[in-house]
């Protein structure tokens, strides 16, 4: 008890000391808990984007169609898969796809992309293509020769909603398919190559025209729980048999996240030297302020202080500061860390920047906002890491102090 008084007495005599130390530290705290929360949340929301645009959490398909993408290799029996997937309840929804490429024409262009058969109702749970809605209507089940086209795509065919196209395509027995469409909808996903060059039908006029009933190249999936994926993905999988391939984001989308995790480590690399230097200047804040001390020490020493509580009395004062400062950071860090992502940061408002543009050069989503991540469980690891660094500040002055004898300490100048 009376070392934790001499502490306080000490803290409360040089205030302006406790002050600039306390302040040091709740910013650097600060700015530790809400760079790794922006940093994580900006990388989810890329990823989530990337998944939930279109290629879905988890896809079915033939385990020979991703080396060998031809009619051969197809899902043939899509009722029989759907049942089996109904039998898992990890499973929140499914949807069968057939993508085919196509020729699209008008009167003045002719471009080839991608002609997909989607089932409109279902495809609203595995993705975003309804809400990417930016013109005219979404395709309904009832939707008879009605496309749903990229906008990117649109203008480069010059139709917009309501004008008719034509496409010329290989049935799925490999036959010959051709057909009027009419544009019932265009859609933007910010994704500019996905823009640029697809448009999706009513699955129940594709296997018309395509000769598909039942069949398919995907069933995507949505989890329940997006956590358990890996667990889910081991389950649909021994539930469909070694026939077909079960594979989930992590696997779709393995280059975008390996690109994510590199530059999650580029970010822990610069926050790692900004902290070394934040810790040095603490360090050498907390080393002057020890060694103004000297003198004091060495009474301390002479009227009977053993080396272990002078020990004990400095280690009191970097706790007491040291919890004060990290709770005053770990506020302010969580509290920011929560309103952005509220509230995310829109990318306008720190730079001048074409985000669009920035993105269709590295063909990723144009984000527009940078969203934080708030988690209450990382919040307090990374409080008590920094509270370990404000204790580990005092460590060397410490010893060094311990090392004087009461006479050379009092004597020292």
């Amino acid at each position: 008890m009376i070392l934790l008084k001499m502490a306080l007495r000490e803290l409360i005599t040089h205030k302006k000391r406790s002050i600039v130390t306390l302040l040091l530290s709740a910013f650097s705290t600060a700015l530790f808990i809400f760079a790794n929360a922006l940093n994580n949340g900006s990388h989810n929301q890329l990823i989530r984007s990337s998944v939930e645009i279109y290629p879905g959490y988890m896809q079915v398909s033939n385990r020979a169609f991703e080396d060998d993408p031809n009619f051969d290799n197809l899902i043939f029996d899509v009722a029989k898969v759907k049942n089996r997937l109904q039998a898992v309840k990890e499973i929140k929804a499914s949807a069968a796809r057939f993508e085919a490429y196509a020729l699209y024409s008008t009167d003045e262009q002719s471009i080839g992309g991608m002609f997909t058969a989607i089932e409109p109702e279902k495809e609203v749970e595995v993705s975003r293509l309804k809400r990417s809605l930016v013109e005219g209507e979404y395709l309904t089940s009832r939707d008879f020769n009605a496309i749903y086209l990229g906008i990117e795509l649109a203008k480069r065919l010059k139709v917009g909603v309501g004008d008719t196209l034509s496409f010329i395509s290989t049935g799925a027995d490999y036959s010959f398919a051709a057909d009027n469409l009419v544009v019932k909808g265009l859609f933007k996903t910010k994704l500019y190559e996905f823009d640029n060059g697809s448009g999706f039908v009513n699955k129940g006029y594709f296997d018309e025209v395509m000769r598909s009933s039942n069949i398919a190249t995907h069933i995507i999936m949505s989890p329940t729980d997006v956590k358990q994926i890996d667990a889910v993905t081991l389950k649909v999988q021994k539930a469909l048999g070694e026939e077909l391939e079960v594979k989930n984001y992590k696997t779709t989308l393995e280059d975008l996240i390996l690109a994510m995790e590199i530059d999650t480590i580029f970010g822990y690399i610069t926050l790692g030297i900004f902290f070394i230097v934040i810790f040095f200047v603490i360090g050498i804040f907390a080393f002057l302020s020890v060694y103004a001390r000297i003198r004091q020490i060495g009474v301390l020493r002479a009227i009977g202080t053993t080396p272990s509580q002078v020990m004990g009395m400095l280690l009191i004062e970097a706790l007491i500061l040291g919890f004060l400062s990290v709770g005053v950071g770990g506020a302010a860090g969580a509290y920011a860390s929560s309103h952005y992502e509220k509230y995310p940061i829109e990318i306008a408002s720190l730079v001048d920047v074409d985000a669009e543009e920035y993105a269709k050069q590295y063909n990723m989503v144009a984000e527009v906002t940078f969203p934080a991540q708030y988690n209450p469980a990382k919040i307090i690891v990374e409080m008590l890491i920094m509270l370990l660094l404000n204790l580990l500040t005092v460590v060397y002055p410490i010893v060094v102090i311990n090392r004087f004898t009461p006479t050379e300490a009092i004597r020292y100048v």
